[in-house]
């Protein structure tokens, strides 16, 4: 079964991930996608939520989906998310699965950095969605990386999570920004205000 893994903070989710996820569905032929919560991303600022709350919005943000779900193994694993470690730890529990990672332009571009990449080149596929703006560097990547790579368009989608949270420090509205699901669980548990 092939299935994209979908890895971030998701502080908090929103439409521009699961329209990412979409894309990269359609783009790769996958029949699923996991959405992995970051425990302690390893190159950016700690989550303003806690590691419960990302998943329940991930969680409400991909209800009625066929296809999508979250998995948690890297929140229940603790201590910095390594992709290398997560994707060893799926393969061990599930052998028959054609994993491939799901990636932007800008993750896409780094990719040489990232840790044992060489063997994590040789255990999975990487999807990479086109986003607006930024350029794509594929031919500077090494061959190991570039044969192991898919292009997939996405819609220019100009969503972040930190204007997410800036808005809600802000008093501003996030309708439509996050499905509405989320959009409650935040102003329920009063997330990311000042």
């Amino acid at each position: 079964m092939r299935t994209g893994l979908m890895g971030g903070t998701f502080d908090p989710i929103h439409i521009g991930h699961l329209i990412a996820a979409e894309s990269a569905m359609e783009a790769a032929g996958l029949e699923e996608v996991w959405f992995i919560p970051t425990n302690t991303p390893p190159h950016k600022p700690q989550p303003g939520a806690a590691a419960r709350e990302r998943r329940d919005m991930a969680e409400a943000a991909i209800a009625g989906r066929p296809g999508f779900r979250v998995e948690a193994q890297e929140l229940e694993r603790g201590g910095v998310s390594y992709t290398i470690d997560t994707v060893i730890a799926l393969q061990e529990r599930d052998p028959e699965r054609e994993f491939h990672w799901i990636v932007g332009t800008d993750m896409m571009n780094d990719l040489p950095n990232w840790r044992r990449i060489e063997e994590l080149a040789e255990r999975i596929f990487f999807v990479c969605l086109s986003r607006q703006g930024e350029e794509s560097e594929e031919s500077s990547l090494p061959e190991f990386l570039r044969s192991k790579l898919l292009a997939a368009p996405m819609p220019p989608i100009g969503i972040s999570s930190t204007d997410i949270r800036e808005r809600r420090r802000s008093g501003r509205s996030i309708r439509y920004l996050v499905p509405s699901a989320v959009q409650d669980y935040i102003e329920r548990n009063g997330l990311y205000e000042s």
